[in-house]
């Protein structure tokens, strides 16, 4: 039977397992860092963004390591992770937060902007921590944030970052195959936040900033990232949420998720079920998902 190692995705047969295992061999020296630039730079296995996947390949190596394939050198230091141990968002500043009521057309002009890697990503996180049930968690890999302003002041704020590998709604929606999805998994945005600030209130005000962001988050993530999304999601909680502005703003219920969570091992349900919502970036999104 041949042998195969799998990985976020990443597939690597006994051919891939051989080399390694010669790399290794060939650089005793290289620290398993070392080694995993190496290993990048062999594969040509890069982001979008030209950068290498360090963290993937590490995480790929130590992995085989773990399975009894092949034997890294021994760890030579642990350096700190900041994704263990977070700090809390600093102290909000001042700003106005004088009770906000008014139309959607009252309200005057909306600016959207989107905050990752500016100075205004700190305020972000304080406004999720101090404002949101969920408080604020830094997201992994690819991310945009947003904040959105109303004379002179913020009113909202709305998180994206890269969508789950496998949900099996989300991928009978678009109808593409394990393969595809694979090579395209990064063309979707996950909408993991969204916060209106609790002084604020506007009727359709959260129908209208999806639709807005919509209209932009697909060229933010290009300028960021070097590619476009073609496809936004998102969960509900039906017990706590109806989705209405989803709704309101054309987004599209796909289905219900299994309730098992994405490392589950049981194949039983261990959490609620979510609905899960979609929004297609152009009637051509299948074609750009679903090629080759």
């Amino acid at each position: 039977m041949a042998v195969e190692f799998t990985y976020r995705g990443k597939t690597v047969d006994g051919v891939g397992i051989d080399f390694i295992k010669q790399l290794i061999a060939e650089n005793p020296r290289l620290s398993r860092r070392r080694l995993s630039a190496k290993l990048c730079l062999a594969w040509n296995w890069v982001q979008a963004n030209g950068h290498p996947r360090d963290m993937v390949c590490r995480g790929l190596l130590l992995g085989m390591h773990r399975a009894g394939l092949i034997e890294l050198p021994a760890k030579r230091m642990s350096p700190p992770n900041p994704f263990a141990r977070r700090k809390v968002p600093a102290p909000l500043p001042d700003f106005p937060r004088e009770a906000l009521a008014c139309t959607l057309g009252e309200l005057g002009g909306i600016e959207v902007r989107q905050v990752r890697r500016t100075p205004e990503e700190k305020l972000f996180g304080g406004l999720m921590q101090a404002h949101h049930y969920l408080g604020y968690t830094q997201p992994v890999g690819e991310h945009l944030k947003y904040i959105y302003y109303a004379r002179g002041a913020p009113i909202a704020c709305l998180a994206w970052s890269s969508s789950p590998r496998h949900l099996g709604a989300r991928d009978r929606f678009i109808g593409w195959s394990a393969e595809q999805r694979r090579a395209h998994i990064h063309l979707l945005a996950y909408n993991t936040r969204f916060l209106i600030l609790p002084w604020v209130r506007v009727p359709h005000l959260a129908s209208h900033l999806l639709a807005r962001t919509a209209r932009v988050i697909s060229e933010d993530w290009r300028k960021l990232y070097h590619h476009p999304v073609y496809l936004l999601e998102t969960f509900i909680d039906p017990d706590r949420f109806r989705g209405t502005c989803y709704r309101a703003a054309n987004w599209i219920l796909a289905g219900l998720t299994t309730g098992r969570g994405k490392n589950d091992q049981t194949m039983r349900a261990n959490r609620s079920l979510k609905e899960l919502w979609v929004y297609p970036l152009g009637p051509s999104f299948r074609q750009a998902l679903c090629h080759g």
